[in-house]
């Protein structure tokens, strides 16, 4: 029965397969968006099941506690971790999905709880489901704690709301936590070398794809329809799959052609041919990562783009001053290992596996990955430092540690992005959070070390 319950079940059936998803991220810490795009890769599940199954997959698990508070006062008693994810995958439905009627929700719940458990589990699980139509779910007005009501009702961790709001605030901690649960836009960047931003939208036309441009990021295109990886514009290195604010490092950056750059964290190289593209393919990049077996996807990306200024070596950037010559760089990007606190609408697992303590090891990292930059680069080059977090340990304090150790490092403005987006800086440094544009929540800040 064990075998039965955790094993993954495809027979159309969207419901049990986001279930087995469900499973597998909470019992094996699984990756929710690499199961989810292994499963709809292996199955080929067609385009109206795929939405529907990373709706349920990702609304369940981005509501979970909220779903909890919603189930607490109609269970009685201990049940299964199995029966529990069913619950909550049907009161998803029943309160956030306005399409699906309420008695097929119901009845296919009590289905899958007959082909996984027995007749007293689907019992269980249809008067429970029954009652919450019946009675309604509790309001969340009775939670009176402003903390408490943030955690439930974005359904973040309280230690997480804590720190944000001594952060940033009650009302930015609100807006950026309840950013959080919304999908996120499918982001491109247009390969400037091989084509313009109204090439890239109207290739993408011809193969019945809508693209817009984004307002904030010329280069990038919000595509309102299809799937980008499924294109001939991606096949051919036209366009490249990426968030916006992931293109903003490179940018402020500014590589020129013919530069010696250090891209020092790089794989998969989504930032790696950005800088390419701006330096129209011209001088050198050195991409380097501590996972040999990324390296080839850089590899693979570059090849699709058609860039040839990039090599890469497998390379811990702690130790990369030790292996490398001093000083040797114009520009380096250090897009640091982080908590990924940004992008949590992308992986919504991360709010419930993420603790504290992980916090001070990453900041000792970035802070070595950045010392280990100062020492490559040279006297009048620049550095970029950017993380996907919007905690201020691993972002102003990593800044103001590395600035503290190296007084040859200033902070420099950031000249190339645009103006809604430079608006935002603050002494130096840009934090963009999930709520600004829609994009994933991201910092940046620009060093220039002295001559």
């Amino acid at each position: 029965m064990r075998k039965k319950k955790n094993s993954f079940i495809w027979n159309g059936n969207v419901r049990d397969a986001a279930l087995s998803i469900l499973l597998s991220v909470d019992q094996n810490q699984a990756y929710s968006n690499l199961l989810l795009n292994q499963t709809i890769n292996k199955y080929q599940i067609e385009a109206k099941k795929r939405a529907l199954l990373t709706e349920l997959t990702y609304g369940t698990l981005q509501y979970k506690y909220t779903l909890d508070y919603y189930l607490e006062p109609f269970i009685r008693g201990k049940i299964d971790p199995w029966v529990r994810w069913l619950l909550r995958l049907s009161v998803y439905q029943i309160v956030y999905l306005s399409k699906i009627p309420e008695h097929a929700i119901v009845n296919e719940a009590v289905e899958i709880a007959k082909r996984r458990g027995h007749k007293g589990i689907a019992s269980m699980v249809n008067g429970i489901l029954r009652s919450i139509l019946r009675m309604g779910i509790p309001s969340l007005d009775k939670i009176k704690d402003p903390i408490d009501r943030i955690a439930i009702e974005t359904s973040h961790p309280r230690w997480i709301v804590e720190m944000f709001a001594e952060m940033y605030g009650l009302e930015t901690t609100m807006d950026m936590l309840k950013a959080n649960n919304l999908p996120p836009k499918q982001t491109v960047r247009v390969n400037t070398l091989k084509a313009t931003v109204e090439e890239a939208i109207q290739l993408l036309a011809d193969e019945d794809v809508q693209a817009v441009q984004s307002k904030v990021i010329p280069q990038c295109l919000y595509l309102l329809s299809g799937q980008a990886a499924r294109t001939e514009a991606f096949k051919n290195g036209i366009i490249t799959i990426q968030d916006e604010s992931s293109m903003m490092p490179s940018i402020a950056l500014n590589p020129k052609p013919g530069d010696r750059v250090l891209d020092l964290c790089a794989a998969p190289g989504g930032k790696t041919t950005h800088l390419a593209e701006i330096m129209k393919n011209e001088g050198s990049i050195l991409a380097t990562d501590i996972h040999p077996h990324k390296l080839d996807l850089i590899g693979e990306n570059c090849a699709r783009l058609g860039i040839t200024i990039v090599d890469t070596a497998p390379i811990d950037g702690r130790k990369a001053a030790e292996l490398l010559q001093p000083e040797s760089f114009d520009a380096i990007l250090v897009d640091a290992p982080c908590s990924g606190l940004g992008v949590i609408r992308r992986k919504p697992d991360i709010k419930y596996t993420k603790r504290e303590e992980d916090f001070d090891r990453l900041h000792e990292i970035q802070t070595e990955l950045l010392n280990n930059a100062v020492a490559l680069l040279k006297p009048g080059g620049r550095l970029v430092y950017s993380t996907c977090t919007v905690n201020k340990k691993e972002n102003e304090e990593t800044v103001e540690a590395l600035l503290a150790s190296h007084p040859e490092m200033k902070l420099a403005p950031i000249q190339h992005l645009p103006v809604s987006l430079l608006e935002k800086q603050r002494n130096g440094m840009l934090q963009v959070f999930p709520q600004d544009f829609g994009s994933d929540g991201f910092f940046v800040a620009l060093f220039e070390k002295a001559e």
